[in-house]
């Protein structure tokens, strides 16, 4: 994968599951090949919202070749790779680049929160496992590790396959210091849903979305109004998003995209456990604010 792919909307596909909550596989493919036909640029699974700690081995595995089978070539596959131990992350490193995928998103070790020496070993050592361009996912938010803008700059400096930056703090001022840091040098995909017009006004490149997954043709067309400037479209766009949008930044984000997913006609809100399915109050919610938009969404 050239550097050239880096850039656009790259949804972190849900991961469906049936009854008994075995994996999706089918209803995985065509959700895949869907976002991709409705003006997606890639797909990144085993993400955070794929649920990828909550999956096997063997799951991780198949899910990533039903998607390179699934979309053909047609869009980049790019495969989360998330793990407690540096071996670990490894292991799924190269099992991904031999089932076809075609770059990398590499978080720092869960759980453990190193210092930069630590976790500068562990980045390293995922990135040099395989040729396969890596985007590296910075969520000290979520994960609580803060990769500084300066200490990406280092590791770019040392891995020609070094890609790309999913920045995920949420600090606009991120987005534009690495951009003056890093020139042309690397690709800057924001992952928040509810900062991403902001965000490409600074310089982001690329998105990393969640709510793509249920509205993949508003997304792509306000990702698009975005990179064109202001506008009384993007504006409107961008005000109906919203409420939606922000379900991506809560600790329920899963479910709450699973649940947006399933009203809007699409895979199942099953979850996995630990998380549950969503119940009261907080179902009514979401299932409303969904029913809303739909019924709202400027055309």
């Amino acid at each position: 994968m050239d550097q050239k792919d880096w850039a656009g909307i790259f949804p972190a596909i849900t991961t469906p599951f049936q009854a008994d909550l075995s994996v999706d596989y089918e209803t995985f493919a065509a959700q895949a090949r869907w976002l991709v036909e409705c003006g997606c640029n890639g797909i990144v699974a085993l993400g955070s919202l794929g649920e990828a700690p909550a999956l096997t081995r063997e799951e991780k595995l198949e899910l990533l070749k039903q998607a390179t089978r699934s979309l053909d070539g047609k869009a980049p596959v790019i495969a989360g790779i998330s793990a407690f131990s540096t071996a670990e992350a490894i292991w799924l490193a190269k099992e991904a680049h031999r089932a076809g995928v075609d770059g990398l998103m590499v978080l720092p070790p869960l759980v453990y929160r190193g210092d930069w020496r630590e976790t500068h070993a562990h980045l390293s050592a995922v990135f040099q496992a395989t040729p396969l361009s890596a985007m590296l996912y910075n969520n000290p938010v979520a994960y609580g590790t803060d990769i500084l803008p300066e200490q990406i700059i280092e590791l770019r400096s040392q891995h020609q396959n070094f890609h790309a930056v999913k920045e995920s703090s949420g600090e606009i001022r991120r987005i534009t210091s690495l951009k003056h840091l890093a020139g042309d040098s690397l690709e800057i995909f924001v992952g928040m849903d509810d900062v991403v017009v902001e965000s490409v006004a600074a310089g982001a490149t690329g998105w990393i979305a969640g709510l793509v997954n249920a509205f993949p043709e508003e997304s792509v067309r306000l990702f698009k109004l975005a990179q064109s400037g202001p506008s009384p479209e993007l504006a409107s766009l961008y005000a109906w998003f919203l409420p939606l949008l922000r379900l991506d930044t809560v600790p329920k984000f899963v479910q709450l995209i699973k649940q947006v997913q399933e009203e809007c006609g699409g895979p199942s809100a099953r979850v996995r456990p630990p998380r549950l399915e969503l119940v009261g109050t907080e179902r009514e919610d979401v299932v409303a604010l969904t029913r809303r938009s739909l019924a709202s969404c400027p055309r």
